[in-house]
């Protein structure tokens, strides 16, 4: 992991270190933020169900993110603050409780 980041910090971070971090980041954000009512979508890499509220089975959820792998990885990380990459339309959120800001930086 540590490489993998060191990679994505010199620019030099391929598809399997992006999936690789993704799907880290995403397995804390589910420690952190236990629950299902929040679909945290990181396409082509991964999607978890997070935050306590109301239990999601079938069809859209209600409350849905998404965003890229790299923007993904820096709220992760702390390179990037949630009210930036939202207001810069680096992610989309939408439905109650989609607001991750209290959950991040995660490392």
């Amino acid at each position: 992991m540590v490489a993998a980041l060191s990679r994505l910090d010199a620019g030099e971070a391929g598809p399997a270190d992006l999936r690789l971090l993704t799907k880290h980041f995403l397995a804390l954000l589910e420690t952190r933020a236990p629950g299902r009512s929040v679909e945290v979508r990181v396409p082509p890499y991964a999607a978890v169900q997070v935050v306590e509220g109301v239990r999601h089975t079938r069809g859209t959820p209600p409350a849905v993110v998404e965003m890229d792998a790299a923007t993904w990885i820096a709220l992760a990380t702390g390179s990037l603050d949630w009210a930036s990459a939202e207001s810069s339309a680096q992610v989309r959120a939408s439905g109650e409780r989609a607001d991750l800001a209290p959950y991040l930086p995660l490392g």
